[in-house]
């Protein structure tokens, strides 16, 4: 389900219905509104007969983010190599946790939910060290700083403890490496379809042909990391 810029007029509405929904008064409303996308995903799951919802969110802390990761079990986090992906990650661990903690007590208050709820559990996956310059399979200098500290900040933002690794290929909560793969995105673009899925018939030709292919190894890893760390079993949605 694609995305639409008029989704920010729904951020209004989310943030109001976040302290109505801890009220004692008739609470289908705010609740209807804070899981929407929840419930809109679900129904569309079902539709196709999805095992899984992966849900692409931007980056900041917003109303309409929180409504979207509150809907979610799992929570796997991109960083680019630059200061601002640093900075934001020292911000979104606590607020993870607050979210978390927040949403349960929304959902202790709501002894008896006319409907199904998502947990909220949101528990963190790892990171995925993205849009760096690559020299020989491996970051150019200018980045190496910032790639470097990744571990450290990661796991004292996000997991509350300490790693003696020094770059994101000593870290097991590094879930991969990926390349920008910026020839190829203009294609997906246009052919609109995943990069890994682009043929001759997209103009995936020459160098891009073999960038598709590097692509699809990289994000096939990528995709049995995130199903290994979150396990076989999904979590059941919480039923009235």
């Amino acid at each position: 389900m694609p995305g639409d810029v008029a989704l920010s007029s729904f951020e209004d509405t989310l943030s109001d219905a976040w302290p109505d929904s801890m009220g004692d008064a008739n609470l289908y409303r705010p609740f209807r509104i804070l899981t929407a996308f929840w419930q809109v995903a679900q129904m569309a799951a079902e539709k196709v007969g999805a095992d899984m919802i992966l849900v692409d969110v931007g980056p900041n802390l917003g109303a309409l983010n929180r409504s979207a990761l509150i809907a979610s079990d799992y929570v796997a986090i991109p960083l680019g190599a630059d200061l601002f992906s640093l900075q934001g990650l020292k911000n979104l661990g606590p607020t993870l946790r607050t979210w978390r903690d927040l949403w349960r007590r929304r959902l202790d208050n709501w002894r008896s939910p006319d409907f199904a709820l998502p947990q909220g559990r949101m528990k963190p996956l790892g990171y995925i060290v993205q849009q760096h310059g690559v020299r020989l399979s491996r970051p150019v200098k200018a980045y190496d700083k910032w790639v470097n500290r990744m571990p450290t900040v990661y796991h004292e933002a996000v997991l509350q403890d300490s790693t003696t690794a020094a770059s994101p290929s000593q870290d097991e909560q590094c879930l991969a490496t990926l390349k920008h793969y910026r020839s190829l995105i203009p294609l997906g673009h246009e052919a609109r379809k995943p990069i890994f899925h682009l043929t001759p018939a997209d103009g995936a030709i020459g160098s891009h042909a073999q960038a598709v292919q590097a692509a699809c190894k990289d994000f096939e890893s990528l995709a049995n990391s995130l199903l290994e760390r979150m396990g076989p079993t999904p979590p059941s949605p919480r039923t009235p």
